[in-house]
């Protein structure tokens, strides 16, 4: 018999921004970590990612997701190990086309149009992790990858909202520069 609700017990502290409308127009910077920090997605070589056929999935579903969510365009990006990196950026659907995002200044000033789509940013990582959670499942049972215990992804996700182009420029470096980094990465449980 489930037990009952303890707010001691049950309860998940929210690491996104209180307050902040995640549907509305903007650049965010991703992080989604495997479970137990498992390498499901391929490894490192001389600083270089090699991507196994699980890590192949994950990247041609990324780059899959303008098709489900036309309010997004993709920017930098990066499948590591067990973790993986993305700048997303939501654009607002108005009517049957696309106003921009806002464009970014040293002060981080935007100018912010109303949301009028429902595609927040937990809908997208959302269905990116559940798609690719799915297509994985797949591959263990058809091709022999590895099994993962209970789910692929850790549960949240990490974000942050990018609100210049110095910051946008500083992420996108930090994730094309990450398999190079992969030695002294948090994430990396490997043995040297």
């Amino acid at each position: 018999m489930p037990s009952k609700f303890d707010p001691q017990k049950h309860h998940r502290k929210s690491i996104r921004l209180k307050g902040y409308d995640y549907s509305q127009a903007g650049a965010y910077f991703v992080t989604l970590v495997a479970q137990g920090r498992e390498p499901f997605f391929g490894k490192v070589v001389d600083g270089e990612m090699v991507l196994n056929e699980a890590g192949k999935m994950v990247k041609v579903i990324w780059e899959a997701m303008p098709e489900r969510f036309p309010n997004i365009e993709l920017g930098a990006f990066v499948v590591m190990p067990n973790h993986f990196h993305a700048v997303v950026i939501i654009h607002t659907l108005v009517g049957a086309g696309l106003v921009p995002a806002p464009g970014f200044d040293e002060t981080g000033a935007t100018t912010r149009v109303a949301p009028t789509n429902p595609s927040t940013l937990g809908h997208i990582i959302g269905a990116f992790k559940s798609i690719t959670t799915h297509e994985y499942i797949t591959g263990v049972d058809e091709k022999g990858w590895a099994r993962f215990d209970k789910r692929l992804w850790q549960r949240n996700y990490y974000e942050r909202i990018i609100r210049n182009e110095r910051e946008m420029g500083s992420v996108w470096r930090y994730i094309e520069a990450n398999p190079t980094m992969w030695d002294a990465d948090k994430e990396n449980l490997l043995p040297g």
